[in-house]
């Protein structure tokens, strides 16, 4: 995706995650993550496609927290796939909205991401 075209912040956020289409469970890794989705890391011989549903699950270092988003493939290429978030529960978007404020560093600029998300 063109970088003039992102209207959110991405951080790089390098943890093991799992993609679930269906019955099946593939371990991903997350090469960053944000409010909007997720660029993921795919092992060797997964075969995606973009317009899949997909549930990305990742666990936090905090017992029973995780990050759970129902997302769509939007790209595959390179052994990565791009991600977007179709909805969050609550507790998830929590979790994701603690990480993107540590990583930016500042309220302010999260209430303004939150604000591009709601809107569009």
């Amino acid at each position: 995706m063109n970088e003039q075209r992102r209207r959110y912040c991405r951080i790089a956020f390098d943890s093991p995650a799992q993609l679930i289409i269906g019955d099946v469970q593939i371990e991903v890794r997350v090469g960053d993550i944000s409010l909007k989705g997720a660029l993921v890391r795919l092992p060797e011989g997964a075969d995606l496609r973009p317009g899949v549903a997909a549930e990305l699950r990742v666990d936090l270092n905090e017992v029973d927290n995780q990050i759970s988003m129902q997302t769509l493939i939007v790209h595959v290429e390179d052994q990565q796939a791009g991600l977007v978030c179709r909805t969050i529960d609550l507790d998830s978007a929590s979790h994701l909205r603690r990480l993107v404020e540590l990583d930016l560093g500042s309220a302010e600029l999260l209430e303004r991401e939150f604000s591009v998300l709601l809107s569009g």
